[in-house]
């Protein structure tokens, strides 16, 4: 008998979990894998971040349940870094809603806002979870591509009317993951005036939004005027302040898209430990100065790993955002076997593009999560899978 359901059932398995099935394979025989697959930053939490969990736990009170939204403290930090930083205000009560990380809040956005049958337009390559949650959600995932030659940015014109007409959300995501792909406002007020004339409620996943390098400063969607009519923006402390496992985030912008995601939030979860929020809290009113070291250290790493690929002869941008690097991966490999070789000839774990979708094809990812040394390491035996690279 089979327990679970058709969508459970049909789902693809989640290709991070099959390569680290793979990792443990090769290190149980004694390999020392790099791991420059997944995205999770291996730099310390502040520790004033540390300090302000472990006296709030140290209280009796927060060991109760937290509001469903979250609590006053950390709407209001999340309130007070958009109008700081953004220069956008913010009502804490009804636009303002902590979630226990931004992939929890996307998924559950989708499921509060899709019937059966509904249409999300996605980025192709995008983030796996976004087709994952539709899929779940009973909705239909529709990709729109997104391509080198016009800079990874929305071409929204060549979406049918079809497509558009069974579609309900259309989701964004810069600094992108996996692409590293940035944009200026004028990307997110043409997505807006496009949001606006279709009729789709506007999402952007800007978990990478303080992941920047090269004094670029990632817009917020809520800086469009008029945005909060039909936009939201997930954010998260995950890759910013490395606070991955603590799992907080939060969504900001359009109340009614908030409200239903509140009603599935408060069926389902009951926000975040509150000690948890108070330190999240803390390090959205800090003054940003270990996000700034932190991001110091990821970009000498994409220079290093940067030079590393020239010298073999792969391509590679600089991104201005995140801490991956989207590489093409070299003739007549596709990005499956190409990362499949370099797993099983060097000990390396890469990303697929094709992971990200099918435009994905032709490239890695590749996370700069590791020391510089291991990333050394790793680029030394890439060189020599590669017979030292090209000439």
């Amino acid at each position: 008998m089979t327990y679970g359901s058709k969508q459970v059932n049909s789902l693809p398995p989640y290709l991070f979990s099959i390569f680290h099935q793979k990792k443990k394979k090769l290190q149980e025989q004694g390999i020392d894998v790099i791991d420059l697959g997944i995205g999770a930053p291996d730099l310390p939490t502040p520790s004033f971040i540390i300090n302000r969990l472990t006296v709030e736990a140290s209280k009796p009170d927060n060991h109760k349940y937290s509001p469903y939204g979250g609590c006053q403290e950390f709407k209001l930090a999340v309130a007070s870094f958009y109008k700081k930083h953004y220069n956008v205000s913010l009502n804490p009560e009804t636009e303002v809603l902590a979630l226990i990380g931004s992939k929890e809040g996307i998924a559950h956005l989708i499921s509060a806002a899709l019937d059966p049958g509904d249409g999300v337009l996605v980025p192709d390559p995008g983030y796996p979870v976004y087709q994952s949650a539709i899929h779940l959600a009973y909705g239909a995932g529709i990709p729109f591509p997104l391509d080198e030659k016009n800079g990874y940015v929305p071409q929204l014109e060549s979406i049918s009317e079809s497509e558009l007409q069974r579609s309900k959300l259309l989701l964004l995501n810069y600094p992108s993951n996996p692409t590293g792909a940035t944009v200026g406002l004028d990307t997110f007020t043409k997505a807006a005036d496009f949001a606006k004339k279709h009729k789709l409620g506007l999402v952007h996943d800007a978990a990478y939004d303080l992941v920047t390098f090269d004094d670029y400063k990632a817009p917020s969607i809520l800086q469009v005027p008029g945005a909060k009519e039909i936009a939201v923006e997930f954010g998260s402390l995950s890759k910013s302040f490395n606070m991955t496992g603590w799992r907080i985030g939060y969504v900001v912008g359009n109340k009614e898209l908030i409200r239903s995601l509140s009603i599935v939030k408060s069926n389902t979860d009951t926000s975040q430990f509150l000690p948890i929020q108070k330190a999240g809290a803390a390090a959205l009113n800090s003054d940003f100065s270990s996000v700034k070291s932190n991001n110091a250290i990821y970009s000498k790493r994409i220079d290093n790993m940067l030079a590393a690929l020239k010298e073999i002869g792969m391509k590679a941008d600089k991104p201005r955002g995140t801490f991956f690097i989207w590489a093409k991966v070299p003739g007549g490999y596709s990005s499956q076997n190409f990362a499949e070789k370099l797993l099983d000839e060097a000990g390396v774990i890469v990303t697929p593009g094709t992971a990200f979708g099918l435009k994905g094809e032709g490239y890695i990812r590749i996370s700069l999560t590791v020391p510089i040394d291991r990333l050394r390491e790793a680029a030394a035996r890439m060189k020599k899978m590669m017979g030292g690279g090209s000439p």
